[in-house]
Protein backbone atom coordinates (compact mmCIF):
# COMPACT_ATOMS: atom_id res chain seq x y z
CA UNK A 1 0.00 0.00 0.00
CA UNK A 2 0.95 3.35 -0.71
CA UNK A 3 0.97 5.32 2.57
CA UNK A 4 1.69 9.01 1.03
CA UNK A 5 -0.63 8.68 -1.41
CA UNK A 6 -3.18 7.56 1.50
CA UNK A 7 -2.11 10.42 3.69
CA UNK A 8 -1.92 13.30 0.68
CA UNK A 9 -6.08 11.99 0.46
CA UNK A 10 -6.53 12.46 4.39
CA UNK A 11 -4.97 15.51 4.26
CA UNK A 12 -6.64 16.86 1.25
CA UNK A 13 -9.87 15.41 3.13
CA UNK A 14 -9.30 16.92 6.10
CA UNK A 15 -8.22 20.36 4.16
CA UNK A 16 -11.37 20.61 1.91
CA UNK A 17 -13.89 21.71 5.06
CA UNK A 18 -10.96 23.89 6.57
CA UNK A 19 -10.79 25.97 3.37
CA UNK A 20 -14.63 25.76 3.05
CA UNK A 21 -15.52 27.87 6.39
CA UNK A 22 -12.69 29.76 5.71
CA UNK A 23 -13.84 31.52 2.45
CA UNK A 24 -17.67 30.95 3.88
CA UNK A 25 -16.09 33.24 6.74
CA UNK A 26 -14.53 35.93 4.26
CA UNK A 27 -17.86 36.44 1.84
CA UNK A 28 -19.90 36.77 5.67
CA UNK A 29 -17.63 39.47 6.41
CA UNK A 30 -17.49 41.33 3.18
CA UNK A 31 -19.98 44.71 3.48
CA UNK A 32 -23.16 43.67 1.57
CA UNK A 33 -22.76 46.75 0.59
CA UNK A 34 -19.35 46.77 -1.42
CA UNK A 35 -19.53 46.91 -4.89
CA UNK A 36 -16.86 45.80 -7.28
CA UNK A 37 -14.76 48.37 -8.70
CA UNK A 38 -13.59 48.39 -12.13
CA UNK A 39 -9.72 49.28 -11.22
CA UNK A 40 -7.08 46.01 -11.97
CA UNK A 41 -3.99 45.60 -10.75
CA UNK A 42 -1.26 46.76 -13.36
CA UNK A 43 -2.93 49.45 -14.58
CA UNK A 44 -1.64 52.77 -14.67
CA UNK A 45 -3.88 53.00 -11.16
CA UNK A 46 -1.31 51.15 -9.32
CA UNK A 47 0.46 54.04 -7.86
CA UNK A 48 -1.29 55.94 -4.62
CA UNK A 49 0.62 58.74 -4.80
CA UNK A 50 -1.15 60.20 -8.11
CA UNK A 51 -4.20 62.37 -8.49
CA UNK A 52 -5.96 62.31 -11.60
CA UNK A 53 -4.17 64.76 -13.27
CA UNK A 54 -1.48 62.57 -13.23
CA UNK A 55 -2.99 59.78 -14.87
CA UNK A 56 -4.45 62.12 -17.69
CA UNK A 57 -1.01 63.84 -18.27
CA UNK A 58 -0.92 62.14 -21.63
CA UNK A 59 -3.97 63.17 -22.05
CA UNK A 60 -6.05 66.65 -21.28
CA UNK A 61 -5.85 68.65 -18.35
CA UNK A 62 -8.18 68.03 -15.37
CA UNK A 63 -9.78 70.31 -13.70
CA UNK A 64 -12.40 71.43 -10.98
CA UNK A 65 -14.73 74.17 -10.23
CA UNK A 66 -14.08 76.14 -6.82
CA UNK A 67 -15.11 78.79 -4.83
CA UNK A 68 -13.01 80.62 -2.10
CA UNK A 69 -14.00 78.03 0.79
CA UNK A 70 -12.07 75.76 -1.45
CA UNK A 71 -8.88 77.50 -1.14
CA UNK A 72 -7.91 76.53 2.05
CA UNK A 73 -7.53 73.27 4.36
CA UNK A 74 -8.58 69.69 3.15
CA UNK A 75 -10.61 71.11 -0.15
CA UNK A 76 -7.21 72.61 -0.78
CA UNK A 77 -5.20 69.81 -0.56
CA UNK A 78 -7.47 67.80 -2.40
CA UNK A 79 -7.21 70.05 -5.32
CA UNK A 80 -3.52 70.32 -5.51
CA UNK A 81 -3.24 67.02 -5.09
CA UNK A 82 -5.85 65.80 -8.10
CA UNK A 83 -5.95 68.54 -10.20
CA UNK A 84 -4.20 70.88 -12.54
CA UNK A 85 -7.03 73.26 -14.16
CA UNK A 86 -9.60 75.24 -11.97
CA UNK A 87 -12.89 77.26 -12.86
CA UNK A 88 -14.41 79.75 -10.32
CA UNK A 89 -17.68 78.46 -10.03
CA UNK A 90 -19.62 81.68 -9.46
CA UNK A 91 -17.37 84.24 -8.36
CA UNK A 92 -16.31 85.63 -12.43
CA UNK A 93 -20.02 85.93 -13.01
CA UNK A 94 -21.25 89.14 -14.13
CA UNK A 95 -23.74 89.45 -11.95
CA UNK A 96 -21.49 88.58 -8.94
CA UNK A 97 -18.17 90.52 -9.97
CA UNK A 98 -20.10 93.51 -11.67
CA UNK A 99 -23.14 94.14 -10.01
CA UNK A 100 -23.41 97.75 -10.51
CA UNK A 101 -21.97 99.63 -13.61
CA UNK A 102 -18.97 101.24 -11.61
CA UNK A 103 -18.90 98.66 -9.34
CA UNK A 104 -16.28 95.67 -9.56
CA UNK A 105 -16.10 92.95 -6.82
CA UNK A 106 -12.43 91.38 -7.79
CA UNK A 107 -11.51 90.23 -4.32
CA UNK A 108 -12.77 86.36 -4.50
CA UNK A 109 -12.18 85.93 -8.54
CA UNK A 110 -8.36 87.69 -7.37
CA UNK A 111 -7.96 85.11 -4.42
CA UNK A 112 -8.97 81.81 -6.65
CA UNK A 113 -6.13 83.18 -9.71
CA UNK A 114 -3.60 83.97 -7.19
CA UNK A 115 -4.45 80.15 -5.66
CA UNK A 116 -4.21 78.76 -8.82
CA UNK A 117 -0.76 80.37 -10.33
CA UNK A 118 1.06 79.87 -6.53
CA UNK A 119 0.57 75.97 -7.46
CA UNK A 120 1.31 76.32 -11.22
CA UNK A 121 -2.16 75.63 -12.09
CA UNK A 122 -4.29 76.56 -15.00
CA UNK A 123 -7.67 78.61 -14.59
CA UNK A 124 -10.70 78.66 -17.10
CA UNK A 125 -12.97 82.00 -17.03
CA UNK A 126 -16.28 81.30 -16.27
CA UNK A 127 -18.16 83.15 -18.00
CA UNK A 128 -18.57 86.62 -20.01
CA UNK A 129 -22.12 86.42 -20.80
CA UNK A 130 -24.87 84.38 -19.89
CA UNK A 131 -28.64 84.79 -19.18
CA UNK A 132 -28.72 84.02 -15.51
CA UNK A 133 -26.49 85.42 -12.74
CA UNK A 134 -27.17 88.53 -15.06
CA UNK A 135 -26.37 92.07 -13.68
CA UNK A 136 -29.62 94.04 -13.91
CA UNK A 137 -27.74 96.86 -14.45
CA UNK A 138 -26.55 96.19 -17.96
CA UNK A 139 -30.88 95.97 -19.42
CA UNK A 140 -31.49 99.40 -18.03
CA UNK A 141 -31.21 102.79 -18.75
CA UNK A 142 -31.37 105.81 -15.89
CA UNK A 143 -35.14 106.52 -16.55
CA UNK A 144 -35.43 102.42 -15.99
CA UNK A 145 -36.55 101.53 -19.64
CA UNK A 146 -34.90 98.87 -21.80
CA UNK A 147 -31.20 100.28 -23.11
CA UNK A 148 -30.66 100.69 -26.90
CA UNK A 149 -29.23 97.62 -28.54
CA UNK A 150 -25.92 99.93 -29.21
CA UNK A 151 -25.91 100.66 -25.21
CA UNK A 152 -26.33 97.43 -23.83
CA UNK A 153 -22.90 95.86 -26.78
CA UNK A 154 -21.34 98.73 -25.20
CA UNK A 155 -21.26 97.82 -21.85
CA UNK A 156 -20.73 93.92 -22.49
CA UNK A 157 -17.88 95.54 -24.13
CA UNK A 158 -16.65 97.08 -21.01
CA UNK A 159 -17.44 94.42 -19.08
CA UNK A 160 -14.81 91.92 -21.08
CA UNK A 161 -12.48 94.41 -21.44
CA UNK A 162 -12.41 95.32 -17.40
CA UNK A 163 -12.49 91.09 -16.66
CA UNK A 164 -10.56 89.71 -19.66
CA UNK A 165 -8.58 92.51 -19.08
CA UNK A 166 -7.70 92.39 -15.69
CA UNK A 167 -6.79 88.61 -15.80
CA UNK A 168 -5.05 88.35 -19.58
CA UNK A 169 -1.98 85.99 -19.33
CA UNK A 170 -3.43 84.49 -16.45
CA UNK A 171 -6.09 82.28 -17.34
CA UNK A 172 -5.57 80.17 -20.69
CA UNK A 173 -9.87 79.67 -21.55
CA UNK A 174 -13.16 81.60 -21.30
CA UNK A 175 -16.38 80.33 -21.69
CA UNK A 176 -17.71 83.65 -23.80
CA UNK A 177 -21.34 83.51 -24.11
CA UNK A 178 -22.92 80.48 -21.92
CA UNK A 179 -26.09 78.91 -22.78
CA UNK A 180 -27.49 80.79 -25.46
CA UNK A 181 -29.36 78.40 -27.30
CA UNK A 182 -33.12 77.26 -26.66
CA UNK A 183 -33.82 74.31 -24.78
CA UNK A 184 -37.46 73.53 -26.71
CA UNK A 185 -38.25 71.13 -29.48
CA UNK A 186 -38.94 73.65 -31.72
CA UNK A 187 -36.29 73.53 -34.53
CA UNK A 188 -37.05 76.28 -35.92
CA UNK A 189 -36.30 78.41 -32.37
CA UNK A 190 -32.40 77.95 -32.14
CA UNK A 191 -31.80 81.11 -29.69
CA UNK A 192 -32.95 81.36 -26.28
CA UNK A 193 -35.04 84.43 -26.01
CA UNK A 194 -33.20 86.73 -22.85
CA UNK A 195 -32.67 90.27 -22.58
CA UNK A 196 -29.20 89.98 -24.49
CA UNK A 197 -31.60 88.63 -27.50
CA UNK A 198 -34.34 90.51 -26.83
CA UNK A 199 -32.90 94.04 -26.56
CA UNK A 200 -30.55 93.39 -29.77
CA UNK A 201 -33.18 91.92 -31.56
CA UNK A 202 -31.46 88.68 -32.78
CA UNK A 203 -27.73 86.98 -31.83
CA UNK A 204 -25.45 89.60 -32.59
CA UNK A 205 -24.58 90.01 -28.92
CA UNK A 206 -22.75 86.59 -29.30
CA UNK A 207 -20.27 87.10 -31.96
CA UNK A 208 -19.88 90.89 -30.50
CA UNK A 209 -18.70 88.95 -27.25
CA UNK A 210 -16.21 86.74 -28.93
CA UNK A 211 -14.54 89.46 -30.99
CA UNK A 212 -14.56 91.62 -27.52
CA UNK A 213 -13.13 88.60 -25.81
CA UNK A 214 -10.51 88.58 -28.32
CA UNK A 215 -9.38 91.98 -28.36
CA UNK A 216 -8.90 91.65 -24.90
CA UNK A 217 -6.99 89.22 -24.15
CA UNK A 218 -5.67 87.50 -27.97
CA UNK A 219 -3.53 84.66 -26.76
CA UNK A 220 -6.61 82.97 -24.28
CA UNK A 221 -8.82 80.12 -26.31
CA UNK A 222 -12.48 81.25 -26.69
CA UNK A 223 -15.19 78.85 -26.12
CA UNK A 224 -19.15 78.46 -26.58
CA UNK A 225 -20.62 76.94 -22.95
CA UNK A 226 -24.07 74.52 -23.30
CA UNK A 227 -25.52 71.63 -21.38
CA UNK A 228 -27.81 68.95 -22.95
CA UNK A 229 -25.30 69.33 -26.11
CA UNK A 230 -25.51 65.52 -26.45
CA UNK A 231 -29.86 65.65 -26.92
CA UNK A 232 -30.44 65.42 -30.80
CA UNK A 233 -32.62 68.65 -30.94
CA UNK A 234 -30.40 70.57 -28.87
CA UNK A 235 -27.20 69.09 -30.43
CA UNK A 236 -28.28 70.21 -33.83
CA UNK A 237 -29.18 74.16 -33.03
CA UNK A 238 -25.93 74.46 -30.94
CA UNK A 239 -24.03 72.81 -34.18
CA UNK A 240 -25.66 75.65 -36.21
CA UNK A 241 -24.74 78.34 -34.02
CA UNK A 242 -21.09 77.07 -34.19
CA UNK A 243 -20.85 76.57 -38.28
CA UNK A 244 -22.15 80.00 -38.22
CA UNK A 245 -19.78 81.32 -36.06
CA UNK A 246 -17.04 79.73 -37.99
CA UNK A 247 -18.52 80.39 -40.89
CA UNK A 248 -18.60 84.49 -40.11
CA UNK A 249 -14.86 83.57 -39.22
CA UNK A 250 -15.52 84.79 -35.40
CA UNK A 251 -12.42 83.49 -32.84
CA UNK A 252 -13.96 80.68 -31.46
CA UNK A 253 -11.74 78.01 -30.36
CA UNK A 254 -14.02 75.43 -29.34
CA UNK A 255 -17.42 74.11 -27.47
CA UNK A 256 -17.52 73.47 -23.79
CA UNK A 257 -20.17 70.55 -23.43
CA UNK A 258 -20.64 71.47 -19.46
CA UNK A 259 -21.64 67.78 -19.27
CA UNK A 260 -24.03 67.33 -16.31
CA UNK A 261 -25.07 64.04 -16.62
CA UNK A 262 -27.77 61.04 -15.15
CA UNK A 263 -27.18 57.77 -14.82
CA UNK A 264 -28.97 56.60 -18.18
CA UNK A 265 -27.80 59.75 -20.46
CA UNK A 266 -25.91 60.18 -22.62
CA UNK A 267 -25.68 56.84 -24.42
CA UNK A 268 -22.09 56.37 -25.83
CA UNK A 269 -23.86 56.71 -29.27
CA UNK A 270 -25.20 60.27 -27.99
CA UNK A 271 -21.80 61.77 -27.40
CA UNK A 272 -19.70 60.01 -29.85
CA UNK A 273 -22.29 62.10 -32.34
CA UNK A 274 -22.36 65.37 -30.38
CA UNK A 275 -18.37 64.95 -30.51
CA UNK A 276 -18.09 64.29 -34.01
CA UNK A 277 -20.18 67.42 -34.50
CA UNK A 278 -18.21 70.26 -33.02
CA UNK A 279 -14.90 68.66 -34.47
CA UNK A 280 -15.75 68.18 -37.94
CA UNK A 281 -15.85 72.06 -37.81
CA UNK A 282 -12.07 72.14 -37.04
CA UNK A 283 -13.63 73.31 -32.91
CA UNK A 284 -11.67 71.69 -29.83
CA UNK A 285 -14.10 70.22 -27.13
CA UNK A 286 -13.71 70.93 -23.62
CA UNK A 287 -16.06 69.20 -20.77
CA UNK A 288 -16.71 71.64 -18.87
CA UNK A 289 -19.02 71.02 -15.21
CA UNK A 290 -18.83 67.03 -15.29
CA UNK A 291 -20.51 65.63 -12.97
CA UNK A 292 -23.00 62.50 -12.94
CA UNK A 293 -26.05 62.58 -10.31
CA UNK A 294 -27.54 59.39 -9.22
CA UNK A 295 -30.89 60.82 -8.99
CA UNK A 296 -33.30 59.57 -11.66
CA UNK A 297 -36.83 61.51 -13.03
CA UNK A 298 -39.96 60.37 -11.42
CA UNK A 299 -42.89 59.85 -12.72
CA UNK A 300 -45.76 62.50 -12.81
CA UNK A 301 -48.84 61.40 -11.11
CA UNK A 302 -52.08 61.15 -12.85
CA UNK A 303 -54.48 64.03 -13.26
CA UNK A 304 -56.14 64.76 -9.70
CA UNK A 305 -53.67 62.01 -7.98
CA UNK A 306 -51.92 62.42 -5.17
CA UNK A 307 -48.79 60.29 -5.27
CA UNK A 308 -46.90 59.76 -1.46
CA UNK A 309 -43.26 61.41 -1.35
CA UNK A 310 -40.95 58.64 -2.97
CA UNK A 311 -38.13 57.14 -0.04
CA UNK A 312 -34.84 58.69 -0.80
CA UNK A 313 -33.22 55.50 -1.35
CA UNK A 314 -29.70 57.10 -0.84
CA UNK A 315 -26.00 55.90 -2.29
CA UNK A 316 -26.94 52.90 -3.06
CA UNK A 317 -25.14 49.64 -4.25
CA UNK A 318 -27.03 49.44 -7.66
CA UNK A 319 -26.85 53.29 -7.97
CA UNK A 320 -23.33 53.26 -7.56
CA UNK A 321 -22.62 50.78 -9.63
CA UNK A 322 -24.74 52.39 -12.19
CA UNK A 323 -22.78 55.69 -11.94
CA UNK A 324 -19.51 53.75 -12.02
CA UNK A 325 -20.18 51.93 -15.39
CA UNK A 326 -21.62 55.81 -16.63
CA UNK A 327 -18.21 57.24 -15.63
CA UNK A 328 -16.34 54.45 -17.48
CA UNK A 329 -17.69 55.04 -20.33
CA UNK A 330 -17.71 58.35 -20.68
CA UNK A 331 -14.00 58.42 -19.34
CA UNK A 332 -13.44 55.51 -22.49
CA UNK A 333 -14.73 58.14 -24.92
CA UNK A 334 -12.61 61.16 -23.77
CA UNK A 335 -9.41 59.34 -24.30
CA UNK A 336 -10.43 57.88 -27.49
CA UNK A 337 -11.36 61.64 -28.57
CA UNK A 338 -8.06 62.69 -26.75
CA UNK A 339 -6.73 65.22 -30.05
CA UNK A 340 -9.97 67.36 -29.52
CA UNK A 341 -10.42 67.34 -26.02
CA UNK A 342 -8.78 70.09 -24.50
CA UNK A 343 -9.74 70.13 -20.83
CA UNK A 344 -12.14 67.83 -18.13
CA UNK A 345 -13.73 69.77 -15.42
CA UNK A 346 -15.57 68.49 -12.43
CA UNK A 347 -18.34 70.74 -11.07
CA UNK A 348 -17.06 70.77 -7.63
CA UNK A 349 -14.42 68.96 -5.58
CA UNK A 350 -16.51 66.42 -3.62
CA UNK A 351 -19.79 65.02 -2.55
CA UNK A 352 -19.67 66.85 0.52
CA UNK A 353 -21.05 69.91 -1.57
CA UNK A 354 -22.69 69.96 -4.58
CA UNK A 355 -24.96 72.47 -6.62
CA UNK A 356 -27.13 69.94 -7.50
CA UNK A 357 -28.28 68.76 -4.04
CA UNK A 358 -29.95 72.45 -3.80
CA UNK A 359 -31.89 71.09 -7.05
CA UNK A 360 -33.56 67.73 -5.67
CA UNK A 361 -30.07 66.03 -6.80
CA UNK A 362 -30.28 67.37 -10.27
CA UNK A 363 -33.62 67.11 -11.10
CA UNK A 364 -35.41 70.51 -10.35
CA UNK A 365 -34.05 72.10 -13.36
CA UNK A 366 -30.91 71.42 -13.08
CA UNK A 367 -28.61 73.85 -15.12
CA UNK A 368 -31.58 75.55 -16.39
CA UNK A 369 -33.05 76.24 -13.30
CA UNK A 370 -34.23 80.01 -13.00
CA UNK A 371 -35.13 81.64 -10.03
CA UNK A 372 -38.95 80.34 -9.56
CA UNK A 373 -37.22 76.66 -9.75
CA UNK A 374 -38.22 74.91 -6.18
CA UNK A 375 -35.53 74.28 -4.07
CA UNK A 376 -35.77 70.89 -2.99
CA UNK A 377 -32.82 69.73 -0.67
CA UNK A 378 -31.67 66.13 -1.85
CA UNK A 379 -27.77 64.94 -2.22
CA UNK A 380 -26.71 63.93 -5.84
CA UNK A 381 -23.56 62.40 -4.73
CA UNK A 382 -22.28 63.53 -8.36
CA UNK A 383 -18.36 63.32 -8.43
CA UNK A 384 -15.88 60.96 -7.81
CA UNK A 385 -14.96 61.59 -4.41
CA UNK A 386 -17.27 60.71 -1.36
CA UNK A 387 -18.35 63.35 1.41
CA UNK A 388 -15.49 62.86 3.27
CA UNK A 389 -13.26 63.86 0.54
CA UNK A 390 -12.69 59.70 -0.60
CA UNK A 391 -11.53 58.46 -3.46
CA UNK A 392 -14.99 56.64 -4.70
CA UNK A 393 -15.15 53.30 -6.69
CA UNK A 394 -15.61 55.51 -9.68
CA UNK A 395 -12.62 57.28 -9.40
CA UNK A 396 -10.88 53.58 -9.81
CA UNK A 397 -13.14 53.02 -12.90
CA UNK A 398 -11.87 56.57 -14.67
CA UNK A 399 -8.25 55.87 -13.72
CA UNK A 400 -7.47 52.32 -14.33
CA UNK A 401 -7.21 51.96 -18.06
Amino acid sequence: MNFSAVNKKANRVFLLPAIAIIVLSLVQCTPKHQVASSFKAGTTADDPNKGLKDYYKSYFPIGVAVNTAALNGPDSALIVKEFNSVTAENDMKMGPIHPSENVYNWKNADDIVDFATSHHIKIRGHNLCWHNQEAAWMFKGVDGKPVTKELLLKRLKDHIFAVAGRYKGKIYAWDVVNEAVDDSNDTMQIYRKSNWYNICNGPDFIEAAFRYAHEADPQAKLYYNDYNSEHPVKREKIYKLLKKLVDNHVPIDGVGMQAHWKLNEPSPDELRKALDEVTSLGLKVQFTELDITIRLPQPNPAPGATTPPVPDPGYTPGLEAKQIAQYKMAFDIFRQYKKFITNVTFWNVSDRYSWLDQRGGGLMGGAAAGGNTPRIVKKAYPLLFDENRQRKKAYWSVVGF
